[in-house]
C-alpha cells in the first residue's frame, strides 16, 4: 500500500489514498473518514502521521472535522451521512455478545476497565461509558472496590 522505501511522505502518501477514494466516490459528500484507529491499523503508522495526512486533507478542504463526531468527506454544508453508533457504544456491543455467547459467566466480573483499554486502544472515558451503558441495559452491575459483573441470565434485557 505504501511505499516506505520512496521519496514521499508516508502522510503524503496516505492522504493521497484518502483523497483517491473521495475523488472515485468510495468516500462520498458528507460521509465520514475512517477514523485514526482505523488509519492507523490499516496503514501501519502512527497517530502522529495519520494526524498530517487529515491535516493536509483539511487544508486543501477535501475533509472537515467535528470536536466529538469524527472528520467527514467536503466542506461543512456536505449533508452528512446518518451518524454512525458512538464509539462506547460500539464496544458495549462487542461486550454484550461475548456476554451472550458465554464468554463471561453471569456473577463474575468482565475484564477491568484498564484491560478494556488496552484491548479497544481507547481512553478511560470511553470504557466507562461503555461500562455504564451496559449497566443502564441491564447486561452488567457494579460493587464498589470489588469490580463490574455480569447480571444473570434472568436481568438480561429481551431481544
Amino acid at each position: 500500500m505504501l511505499d516506505r522505501e520512496g521519496p514521499v511522505l508516508l502522510y503524503v502518501q496516505i492522504a493521497d489514498q484518502i483523497r483517491q477514494r473521495i475523488v472515485s466516490g468510495v468516500l462520498a459528500p458528507g460521509s465520514a473518514v475512517p477514523s485514526e484507529v482505523e488509519l492507523v491499523s490499516t496503514y501501519g503508522v502512527t497517530r502522529q502521521t495519520v494526524r498530517r495526512a487529515i491535516r493536509l486533507l483539511k487544508e486543501e478542504g477535501a475533509v472537515y472535522t467535528e470536536q466529538g463526531r469524527g472528520t467527514f468527506v467536503g466542506p461543512k454544508s456536505a449533508p452528512q451521512s446518518p451518524r454512525r453508533v458512538p464509539v462506547y457504544q460500539q464496544i458495549a456491543n462487542e461486550i454484550i455478545g461475548e456476554i451472550k455467547a458465554g464468554a463471561y459467566a453471569p456473577n463474575r466480573l468482565i475484564p477491568s476497565e484498564k484491560t478494556l483499554e488496552q484491548r479497544f486502544d481507547r481512553a478511560p472515558g470511553t470504557i466507562r461509558q461503555a461500562v455504564a451503558h451496559m449497566r443502564e441495559l441491564g447486561w452488567v452491575f457494579t460493587v464498589p472496590q470489588k469490580g463490574t459483573y455480569v447480571s444473570k441470565p434472568e436481568d438480561w434485557p429481551e431481544g
